[in-house]
């Protein structure tokens, strides 16, 4: 499973004066709305279109396999092998770009396989995902509404006492837990460990995913302000690797996840140990823009 990218700032060791924290947390939510608002950022998804085995014509006309919301009315045809494997065929005249270069036929690398391929055609872009075995389009508009349009984000107030440090427990041998997505999919995810902390005199512990074993970690959490002030779905939230055994969760930080703006992500869900029975009155409230 693949961690969305983020800024962390201060690591597990470093602490923070309340006033150095709020301007910490001030760069860092102008930093997530650039990454939101740029041009492929997650504002710009008009799309997400499974593929069936053989070939698939690709355009914005009704006669097509795959009908995109804006483009050539006869972009071409995505052809998916047995094997899972893709390759594309434009048709001409439409100044198709395959990673930056015109070309006419191209092999289509998923986004399983590091950097996928991008296709381009005016502001229209796509590229092949991969999820638990199902390959789909993934379908991006420079000029979506949803990106011309943005509403901004609301927070709650920067409140210190949220910024926690957890104690780092790391686990005998790795455990994979199911993570289920917004499609009901269920994919395990490598754990290797739990952070524990104490709030309001309870203690809780969270479980995160991590790409490595070094590697950041990634919560995906619930809590009692899911589906009121917060996304009902859950929120995400990144912390810093463990260092002497500690880990920083600053629930500040907490976001929303792309579901939150657009229809065509495939966000996961929190596993039943990360849905929190306390109400996390920090971070990323609720989007008030167009998300539909």
């Amino acid at each position: 499973m693949v961690l969305c990218a983020f800024s962390l700032g201060l690591t597990a060791a470093e602490t923070a004066t309340p006033d150095e924290h709020t301007k910490e947390i001030e760069a860092w939510r102008a930093h997530r709305v650039a990454q939101l608002v740029k041009p492929d950022g997650w504002l710009t998804l008009i799309g997400l279109h499974f593929l069936k085995p053989g070939e698939n014509t690709v355009g914005s006309a009704a006669d097509n396999g795959v009908v995109l919301a804006k483009g050539s009315a006869h972009l071409g045809s995505v052809i998916l092998a047995e094997d899972g494997r893709a390759k594309a065929v434009f048709n001409p005249g439409l100044g198709v770009q395959v990673d930056g270069e015109e070309q006419l036929a191209a092999d289509l690398r998923d986004d399983t396989h590091g950097q996928p391929t991008v296709v381009t055609a005016g502001t229209i872009s796509l590229i092949v995902i991969d999820r638990a075995g199902r390959k789909a389009l993934r379908v991006k508009d420079s000029e979506s509404e949803r990106r011309m349009h943005f509403a901004g984000l609301d927070y709650f107030p920067v409140d210190p006492a949220w910024r926690i440090e957890a104690t780092w427990v790391p686990f005998e041998k790795p455990r994979e837990v199911p993570i289920r997505n917004v499609l009901g999919t269920v994919s395990n995810a490598l754990v290797l460990g739990k952070a524990v902390f104490t709030r309001e005199g309870r203690t809780f512990e969270l479980l995160p995913i991590q790409d490595e074993p070094d590697g950041v970690l990634f919560f995906v959490i619930s809590d009692q302000t899911s589906g009121k002030e917060t996304y009902a779905a859950g929120r995400f939230l990144y912390a810093a690797p463990p260092e002497d055994g500690k880990v920083v969760l600053d629930f500040n930080r907490a976001q929303n996840p792309p579901c939150a703006f657009t229809p065509f992500a495939t966000c996961p869900l929190p596993p039943k140990e990360n849905q929190l029975p306390i109400a996390v009155t920090a971070g990323e409230k609720n989007y008030r823009g167009h998300t539909d």
